[in-house]
């Protein structure tokens, strides 16, 4: 996408091949990245791909786009000569275009002899009759006419010396379309088919299947798409590309060929198993599955990919009904018998004829011919064709996939052709350009930042994703969050999404979609409850987010939100976890950036509300700690409307939460006396023992602190311009010099907004807890969003980009386990004699930083103990213990180490590390905020701090919460 940035100096790895999920090591060139559980999104500029890869499945199921099987006693090419067959435009003119076949297009044709019309199927250009034509009008030619099977009409060949040469396959006019198409529209007006015309349907698929097989022909492809209807009613069988003629010498196959959702167990391991065959009853099973298919809309297993489709139906229990209680008995039992999994013990086709739910079709075969016949109307009316599915098929490593399918247009990247670079970047970024910015990966959706606004998030969406199986509507972040949903109350299973990328691809506007269709999907009784859920974020990203370099709203904290369910599915509460707010961010900024959204959101709404005399801020001049543009800053403040917009938006936000009014007026006053604590300025003074001292020569910031804190402005100064000592039992006063004090200022200003954080965090868990009287605490489900700070990699990196990015690590690490590690264990478990896919296990760098007492975040809390520590000696004490590739020291240049990440190498600058790290706050300032008179502040400094900030326990340094932080995901206890 034009004008998408990030960070200087990022270099992405280069794409690697896609199969069963492979985006290990993926941040395609001049992209970012965000991954989701199920859920992958793009900052999107796609640049030059890199050299083409191939994709291998695994040993034994491999791609392939040649149009050539084998079959038996089919395998002798060229009997037929192309120069034998009769030139269709004797016979037949084309007159309209029907739609889309396997290798080519399929017309509605004029007999200009006796005007009847017919369909043929038009064949891509060919110079030979490959052996599956010549099988298909092997098995046309021999079969006798019958009303429940197609009608053949010949075999014509159109020479062509510019295009080539093209074969006509011409066949009875079916105008009523497929029984799947039929179905798929009843679906869509929330309508079902009746169980009478179900049978109806059944029978006459079952009439045709008798013919087949009396005939020794198997079809080995029956599905909803190859049962046809004729505006009159009729059932019809279509479509012997894959069929068997069987012989006296030969009554089964060995053949894998099929529909992957529709294929018997039996068929399948035909393809692992050489000495296993098969005989017509395989044609049983693929009935069952499209008598589901005319009860639910979908096969079993379509929200698969069809390989892994291919693995589970051999091994799963037979499939039912979505919702059997909702059928009657009888046709329950006929699926089931069609669906016996030992084909030895499946009946045949004559025998299902005589089943009870077919036999009561018998007698009423007119009326449901003409009730058919008036539904096949309705369809025609509605116009509402839908393209077939493609067939794919297999022989022993061989598998056929649709010549046709277009490579831009897949919803799901694994369905390419072919997966290399080029195909994937062009199938991106053509979707892209058609706004859907969603694409499936397997079971990851991708997402690309429109940077605009869609219409595709109203409830109109929601109610359309609402229950839906993935392949009925296009990819979208809706059919992610209702599957977590839809998992969570099936299986009575926790769920969790989670959240990660570069700055800028979209995390935070995905968890808002998220859970605005979870609460969706909760439908909480209570409307005020399912407001409040919807306010938390807003809330919490103007106190957390900022303006950067490379985002507009970047979160500058990692979030963990748990929305709470009871049993059935009900929104009943939700509780929030921060982690490593960027607390440096107050103080200070990089050039070109800005602190947390809340300051200019007060200021501007203060201003308008002719309030900022009574919270002591100038409206002439800025604070310091957000002068970071000196002759425009106030401008834009008093004059941007939308900081005013927003400031009234989190008032909104703080009431319909439940904060009160005192409340809020506490958290303003605390942000403002923020803003004056850094307008406090300290000057050298002079001493006859030449021992360095400060003063504050304007005490007007400093009256306006204390009196926004309602604490003593003496005890205030005295804490901030010197400090006690405590020596065998002695106490020293010690002046600060000009440095030190103003050190103790930031810490100061960074201590209270971290605990005026933690304290609105803590606050707003208070009031969305879960009703006890509701549920049972212990039967309560939860589905959590875990959004982080994406990998940042800037022109100088510190302390907070190192923490960024080993979370980031460690993101990537769970990732992988999940979609490679425990995927391959599960194979190997069933016994799937599978290739295991390489990707780049990043579990060495995570060892390097989390190790203990060896690894980098240790070593750095150790360093952090010493007084005399450097920034020297902790580069030192780096490179002396870090015994790994992935890090190392530029030459060249003192203070400077480099990491070599899963997402690229970062130089990191070591300057700041120990005090950030050892982010202390003077004990005289804890004990003069303790005196305030203000609750709140009581509050925050009464009680210690969590590694999350939760009021309750000290910890000794960042880095303590950070790996508390990663710990759920080393574990795997994140669910």
């Amino acid at each position: 996408m034009t004008g998408a940035r990030r960070s200087a100096g990022t270099r992405a790895p280069s794409l690697r091949a896609l199969l069963q999920l492979n985006f290990a090591n993926y941040v395609p060139t001049s992209a970012n990245i965000l991954l989701l559980r199920r859920l992958v999104c793009f900052k999107f500029n796609p640049g030059k791909p890199g050299p083409a890869r191939t994709c291998r499945i695994t040993e034994g199921w491999k791609l392939s786009v040649k149009r050539k099987l084998f079959y038996g006693s089919f395998q002798n090419t060229n009997m037929i000569g192309l120069e034998t067959l009769p030139d269709p435009t004797d016979i037949w003119e084309i007159i309209q275009t029907i739609g889309k076949g396997t290798y080519g297009n399929v017309y509605r044709v004029l007999n200009k002899k006796d005007g009847s019309q017919a369909a043929v199927k038009v064949l891509d250009p060919i110079s030979v009759v490959d052996e599956e034509i010549e099988a298909e009008y092997t098995i046309l030619q021999s079969l006798p006419n019958h009303p429940n099977v197609v009608k053949f009409y010949g075999m014509f060949y159109k020479s062509d010396l510019k295009s080539g040469g093209h074969l006509w396959l011409v066949l009875e006019l079916c105008n009523g379309g497929s029984v799947t198409e039929l179905i798929t529209n009843l679906l869509k007006r929330d309508e079902s088919m009746d169980e009478a015309l179900i049978s109806y349907i059944l029978y006459g698929a079952l009439l045709g299947l008798q013919h087949l097989h009396k005939n020794r022909i198997i079809h080995r492809d029956v599905k909803g798409n190859n049962i046809l209807l004729t505006t009159e009613g009729g059932v019809k069988l279509v479509d012997f590309g894959v069929s068997a003629k069987l012989t006296n010498a030969r009554l089964r196959r060995n053949t894998s060929v099929g529909t992957p959702f529709w294929m018997a167990p039996e068929v399948i391991a035909c393809e692992q198993q050489l000495d296993y065959s098969y005989d017509s009853r395989c044609d049983v099973w693929s009935l069952g599955i499209t008598a589901i298919e005319l009860g639910d809309g979908e096969p079993p297993l379509s929200d698969l990919h069809p390989v892994k489709a291919l693995f589970k139906i051999p091994r799963n229990p037979p499939p039912t009904l979505l919702h059997p209680e909702k059928w009657c008995a009888g046709f329950n039992h006929f699926i089931s018998q069609c669906l016996i999994k030992d084909f030895e013990k499946r009946p045949s086709v004559a025998y299902l004829l005589q089943h009870p739910f077919i036999k009561q079709s018998n007698g009423k075969d007119i009326s449901l011919q003409l009730q058919l016949a008036n539904l096949v109307k309705v369809q025609q009316q509605e116009s509402s064709a839908n393209r077939r599915q493609d067939s794919i098929y297999m022989r022993k490593s061989r598998m056929r996939a649709s010549k046709r399918t277009s490579r831009n247009m897949t919803d799901d990247l694994v369905t390419l052709e072919f997966l290399d670079e080029e195909a994937i970047i062009n199938c991106l970024q053509k979707r892209y350009s058609d706004q859907q910015i969603y694409t499936y990966v397997g079971d990851i959706l991708i997402a690309l930042n429109p940077f605009q606004d869609l219409p595709i998030y109203t409830p109109e969406f929601s109610k359309l994703y609402h229950g839906a199986r993935r392949c009925s509507n296009p990819p979208h972040i809706f059919a992610t969050a209702d599957a977590a949903y839809q998992g969570m109350v099936t299986f009575s299973k926790d769920q969790c999404i989670v959240i990660s990328g570069e700055s800028g691809a979209g995390k935070t506007e995905s968890a808002h979609l998220i859970v605005q269709h979870l609460t969706y999907l909760g439908k909480a009784n209570n409307r005020v409850l399912r407001e409040k859920i919807l306010q938390v974020n807003p809330l919490v990203e103007a106190f957390g987010n900022a303006c950067t370099a490379i985002n507009d709203n970047s979160s500058r904290f990692g979030k963990y939100l748990e929305m709470k369910f009871t049993p059935t599915g009900a929104v009943m509460g939700a509780k929030i976890s921060e982690y490593l707010l960027e607390k440096s961010r107050v103080i200070q900024q990089p050039i070109g950036e800005k602190n947390f959204h809340i300051f200019y959101y007060i200021y501007a709404g203060l201003y308008h509300q002719k309030k900022l005399t009574e919270y002591k801020l100038a409206e002439n001049k800025p604070p310091r700690y957000i002068d970071h543009e000196r002759d425009t800053v106030m401008q834009d403040i008093l004059t941007n409307s939308s900081y005013r917009e927003q400031f009234e938006a989190i008032q909104h936000c703080f009431r319909i939460i439940g904060f009160t009014d005192e409340e809020v007026r506490s958290v303003y006053r605390v942000l403002a006396a923020i803003l004056n604590n850094g307008n406090i300025e300290f000057s050298p003074i002079a001493s006859k023992h030449q021992m360095d001292k400060s003063e504050i020569p304007d005490g007007e910031p400093l009256e306006n602190t204390s009196t926004l804190l309602s604490i003593g402005s003496e005890e205030f100064q005295e804490a901030l311009t010197s400090h006690c000592v405590v020596t065998r039992g002695e106490t020293i006063i010690r002046m600060n010099t000009v440095d030190e004090a103003s050190d103790v200022r930031d810490a100061m200003s960074k201590a209270l907004y971290g605990r005026l954080f933690s304290w609105i965090v803590n606050r707003i868990n208070t009031l969305l807890q879960a009703d006890k009287s509701v549920c049972d605490t212990g039967s309560v489900m939860n589905v959590g969003i875990l959004d982080i700070f994406g990998f940042e990699n800037f022109k100088k990196n510190s302390f907070e980009q190192l923490c960024i990015n080993i979370a980031n690590e460690q993101i990537q690490f769970y990732f992988n386990q999940h979609i490679f590690a425990l995927e391959q264990i599960e194979y190997q478990t069933e016994g799937i004699d599978a290739t295991l896919v390489e990707y780049q296990d990043n579990r060495p760098i995570l060892d390097m930083f989390l190790q203990k007492p060896m690894g980098l975040l240790s070593l750095l809390d150790e360093e952090s103990r010493f007084p005399k520590a450097s920034d020297q000696t902790l580069v030192d004490k780096f490179e002396d213990n870090l015994r790994s590739s992935y890090f190392w020291r530029p030459k060249g240049v003192e203070l400077c180490f480099g990491i070599k990440h899963y997402a690229g190498k970062v130089f990191y600058d070591p300057c700041g590390f120990l005090e950030k790290n050892r982010d202390t706050l003077p004990a005289d300032i804890v004990v003069v905020l303790r005196t305030s008179e203000n609750k709140l502040l009581q509050q925050l400094f009464s009680s210690p701090l969590t590694k999350t900030g939760n009021l309750l326990i000290v910890y000794s340094s960042l880095v303590g919460g950070l790996v508390m932080l990663l710990a759920p995901l080393v574990d795997g206890t994140l669910k």
